[in-house]
């Protein structure tokens, strides 16, 4: 509750919170209807949104590494997160106003990817902001902003299911994002503090583009970012899977899926906000492992538990592990960079390629030896050794 309050009571922390609930509004609302807009709306198919995803995905770290680097050179935090911001808002608008296939691909590949920009700049902001707190306060700041990330997805997602259960288009996703983004660019003008009137120490870091680059790249960090990317894949296979588990295997309904997923990212949200105050003084490492092992009971116990009742009582380890695997991380990044706020929040756009890549190959690995359940052993297994890996590392 001091967290909260903290975060309720500082302008900085509030607007940080503000903007990221907004992007995670529009990251809710856009994430699962992409894939069919790509494949059915605009004539893709399979393979061309394949090709859509790989290249979002490269623009996005790319951009959130370049942006937080040029953050860190400039400390020109609030122009950095304002083109983020401009970019989603021109992709929703072009959407909104000449929909078409070539104006979906520029949106879907290029310029919502480099509005992901904004995600670590906020957490940059608040990491800057909490320095004026002590330092037990500061991992309960990090978690409230995560937390308001993950809020909206609890009431967005509903929302939509009722609009489109009505027979509203699915296209209607844009100018709902152009509303929300509008809505985010207010929120930078007005309320995000500006570069040169900061309550905080922020200088320039002084460093070349390749300098901050070779930083960000040193064996010591890249080799933990590396892990958590294996401990933050196993959440990037329970969703690939789930689905397959449950309607196509067991022949459940989308419902139950849903269900199943709404309530674990509904759970998640109280426990993010509660961990810090329960583990205060353990090790981040420790907590890391922890959250890895509970969350592996969830996925390796739901291909078998699919078609059973049983499979409901495993949305408590799920959202348990998930909110110790979401939130922990983040802090323990900044962290591996505290000079460098921009490019220590940019690492989590690092991370979480590092984790699709993993889940990815996890998942070919898997199906072509067997099936879903050991594409669920192996993603535990990968995640285990991540988080083992990165306590053994810190131990020493």
């Amino acid at each position: 509750m001091s967290a909260i309050t903290l975060c309720l009571r500082d302008p900085a922390l509030r607007a940080a919170g503000l903007v990221l609930a907004l992007q995670g509004a529009i990251a809710c609302s856009f994430g699962p209807y992409v894939s069919i807009l790509a494949v059915h709306t605009f004539g893709f198919g399979d393979r061309g949104y394949a090709t859509l995803l790989a290249l979002s995905s490269l623009i996005s770290v790319s951009a959130s590494v370049i942006g937080g680097i040029r953050a860190d050179q400039t400390a020109n935090r609030r122009q950095v997160t304002l083109l983020a911001v401009l970019s989603m808002v021109l992709g929703t608008c072009l959407m909104t106003v000449t929909p078409g296939p070539l104006v979906f691909a520029l949106t879907a590949g290029l310029l919502i990817p480099v509005s992901s920009i904004t995600f670590g700049q906020v957490f940059a902001l608040a990491r800057l902001a909490a320095t004026r707190y002590p330092e037990d306060k500061r991992d309960g700041i990090m978690a409230v902003i995560r937390a308001l990330f993950a809020a909206p997805f609890v009431v967005v997602l509903p929302l939509w299911s009722l609009a489109f259960a009505a027979g509203a288009e699915i296209t209607l996703i844009f100018p709902v994002g152009l509303l929300l983004s509008a809505v985010m660019l207010l929120a930078v003008l007005r309320l995000w503090p500006t570069d040169r009137d900061v309550p905080w120490d922020d200088r320039p870091s002084g460093l070349t583009f390749r300098a901050a680059l070779a930083e960000m790249g040193h064996p010591r960090i890249a080799a933990r970012v590396l892990a958590l990317g294996a401990v933050t894949g196993a959440s990037t296979l329970y969703m690939a899977i789930i689905s397959l588990v449950m309607v196509a295997s067991v022949g459940r309904g989308t419902d139950d899926v849903a269900l199943y997923v709404g309530i674990v990212a509904g759970l998640e949200v109280p426990f993010m906000l509660l961990l810090p105050g329960l583990t205060r003084g353990i090790a981040r490492t420790r907590l890391i492992l922890t959250g890895a092992a509970l969350y592996g009971i969830h996925v390796a116990l739901l291909p078998v538990l699919a078609g059973s009742p049983l499979v409901w009582l495993l949305v408590l380890p799920a959202s348990v592990g998930g909110a110790v695997t979401l939130t922990v991380p983040i802090a323990y990044l900044q962290d591996l960079l505290a000079d460098r706020p921009g490019a220590g929040a940019s690492l989590m756009a690092v991370q979480r390629l590092a984790g699709d890549v993993i889940a990815a190959a996890c998942f070919a690995i898997g199906t072509t030896l067997a099936g879903y359940g050991t594409v669920a052993l192996l993603g535990i297994a990968a995640s285990l050794i991540g988080a083992a890996a990165l306590w053994a590392a810190d131990r020493r």
